[in-house]
C-alpha cells in the first residue's frame, strides 16, 4: 500500500536489437531501408510478417493511441463526430462511382462464398457517403456534418518500403464533411487545415501545406501536408518567403518562380502526413445524399474528404526529428516520458541508491498521477548505467533520471538527461519533481 506499481523494463515486451544487421521481410541485401524503419526494428517497435504488414509492438500502440487522442482533440474540436465504418466493402458503390475500374491493382478485392465482390477500403467515400444518403430525413438544419474515423487501410502496394511509410496495411484518420452550400464547404475546409496545422504544430513537426493533385480521390481543390525529408517520395517546390507551396506535379512545365513575389522556388523532398480535398458534388450526386432545403426542397450536400496517416505520422516524425542512432519522439506521443535507471548491482551506491530512486518514484507517482503510467524502471541492474543509459538514449525517452554517485550525498543528487534539449542536469528528489511537473502527456 502506498507504492506506486512499478513498471519494470524487463517485463516489458520490446524485443531490442540494439544495434542490428538489417533484418526481416524489408532487409534483404539491396533494397532500401531509411531512419525511421531501422530504428523501429532494432527498437523493438514494429516487427515485419509479410511485405508491408507489421506486429506493432506495444510502446508503438503506447505511442500510436496518444496520437489518436490528439487527432480526437483537434477534430471534436471543429465539431468531427467519431464512426466506424467497415474495413470490407462491397463493389457496388466502388462500382457507381467508377472507381472500382479507376483503382486498378492498388485495390485488394476480394470474392465471398456467394461469388460477390468486394474490397478492403483504402478509403471511405463511397461507404460514407452511402450511409448520409440513406438517411431520406436529412434537413439543412443538421449541417454542417462532419464525420471522422480512425482504421485500418489497405492497399495493394507494388513495392512497400521504408518500413510504415509506405506499407500496405495502414492506420488513417479520415474525415467526411456534408456542407449545405459551396461556401459553407469551403468555410469547412479551412476550419479541417487550420486543425491539421495545429495538431503538426503541438507536435513540433517542421511541416510544409502544399497545393496538390486530386488523384483517384477526385474533386477541385487539394492540398498535402509534407514533412520534407530525403526519402520522401515526393518533389515539392517552395517559396523561400512563405508565398507559394506546390507538389511538382501539380505544376505546368517547369514553374521556377514564386507567383507572388518572383523570388527563386527552392525545391525538396516530402513525406506526405496528410491530404485534404474538396469534393463538391462528385460523391453525393452518385449516391444522391440530399438534404432539404428552408424550402423543403432535396438539394446535394457539398463534400470534403481528408486523411492523416495516423501510422506515417510515427515514422516520418521518427525519420525527421531522429539521430542516426538514437529514436527522438515529438515529446507528446513519446510511448513512455520517463525511465529511472538505478544504480548497477554489486556497486558502492547499490542500496542507497535504490532506496532513494524507489522514493522518488513513490513521490513522483503521487505528486503527479499522470506521469505513474508513463514510467519506466530499468531493472536490468546486471548491465552498467553507462550501458543502460545508451539503450534508455537510442529509445528516446524524453527524460532520463539516474542514481549515480551523488546520490549517496546530503541531500541526494540525481543525474537528469532531458533527451530532446540535449542537457543533462543534477537535482534533488524536489528538482526532479519540479521538472517534470511541467512534462505535458
Amino acid at each position: 500500500p502506498g507504492r506506486a506499481r512499478r513498471l519494470l523494463l524487463s517485463q516489458l515486451f520490446q524485443p531490442l536489437s540494439l544495434p542490428v544487421g538489417e533484418a526481416g521481410w524489408e532487409g534483404r541485401p539491396g533494397e532500401p531501408t531509411c531512419r525511421s524503419q531501422r530504428l523501429m526494428l532494432q527498437g523493438g517497435l514494429i516487427h515485419p510478417t509479410s511485405p508491408g504488414c507489421f506486429c506493432y509492438l506495444p510502446p508503438t500502440v503506447r505511442a500510436m493511441e496518444k496520437l489518436i487522442r490528439l487527432m480526437d482533440e483537434e477534430m471534436q474540436a471543429i465539431g468531427g463526430q467519431k464512426l466506424s465504418l467497415p474495413c470490407l466493402s462491397s463493389a457496388e458503390p466502388w462500382r457507381a462511382s467508377g472507381r472500382w475500374d479507376q483503382m486498378g491493382p492498388e485495390l485488394f478485392r476480394l470474392l465471398d462464398r456467394h461469388n460477390h465482390s468486394y474490397c478492403l477500403g483504402p478509403t471511405h467515400e463511397e461507404v460514407v457517403t452511402e450511409l448520409v444518403a440513406s438517411q431520406s430525413n436529412l434537413s439543412y438544419k443538421q449541417l454542417p456534418l462532419r464525420l471522422y474515423q480512425v482504421t485500418r487501410k489497405f492497399r495493394d502496394e507494388p513495392k512497400p518500403r521504408f518500413g510504415l511509410l509506405r506499407s500496405r496495411e495502414f492506420y488513417m484518420k479520415d474525415m467526411y464533411t456534408f456542407d449545405a452550400s459551396e461556401e459553407a464547404a469551403r468555410h469547412t475546409y479551412d476550419q479541417v487545415c487550420d486543425a491539421y496545422c495545429r495538431l503538426f504544430s503541438r507536435l513540433g513537426l517542421p511541416f510544409v501545406k502544399v497545393q496538390a493533385a486530386t488523384g483517384s480521390i477526385g474533386g477541385t481543390t487539394s492540398h498535402e501536408f509534407q514533412l520534407p525529408a530525403d526519402i520522401g517520395e515526393d518533389r515539392l517546390v517552395l517559396c523561400p518567403e512563405g508565398h507559394f507551396a506546390a507538389n511538382v506535379e501539380t505544376l505546368n512545365g517547369e514553374q521556377t518562380s514564386c507567383p507572388t513575389c518572383g523570388e527563386r522556388l527552392t525545391e525538396t523532398k516530402g513525406i506526405e502526413v496528410g491530404h485534404t480535398f474538396f469534393l463538391g458534388t462528385k460523391y453525393s450526386s452518385v449516391s444522391n445524399a440530399v438534404f432539404s432545403t428552408p424550402e423543403n426542397k432535396p438539394q446535394l450536400a457539398q463534400m470534403g474528404c481528408y486523411g492523416l496517416g495516423v501510422s506515417r505520422i510515427l515514422a516520418a516524425s521518427i525519420e525527421v526529428l531522429s539521430t542516426e542512432d538514437s529514436i527522438r519522439w515529438p515529446s507528446l506521443i513519446a510511448p513512455y516520458q520517463l525511465c529511472f535507471i538505478p544504480p548497477k548491482r554489486g556497486s558502492r551506491e547499490e542500496e542507497e541508491g535504490v532506496a532513494q530512486l524507489e522514493r522518488v518514484y513513490d513521490d513522483l507517482a503521487e505528486a503527479l498521477p499522470h506521469l505513474a503510467s508513463d514510467t519506466v524502471l530499468d531493472d536490468r541492474t546486471q548491465l552498467t548505467i553507462g550501458k543502460r543509459l545508451k539503450d534508455a538514449n537510442k529509445l528516446g525517452y524524453p527524460y532520463v533520471v539516474i542514481a549515480g554517485k551523488r546520490v549517496c550525498e546530503d541531500p541526494p543528487v540525481f543525474e537528469v538527461w532531458n533527451q530532446n534539449a540535449g542537457e543533462v542536469l543534477f537535482l534533488t528528489k524536489e528538482g526532479v519533481i519540479e521538472l517534470l511537473s511541467k512534462v505535458q502527456v
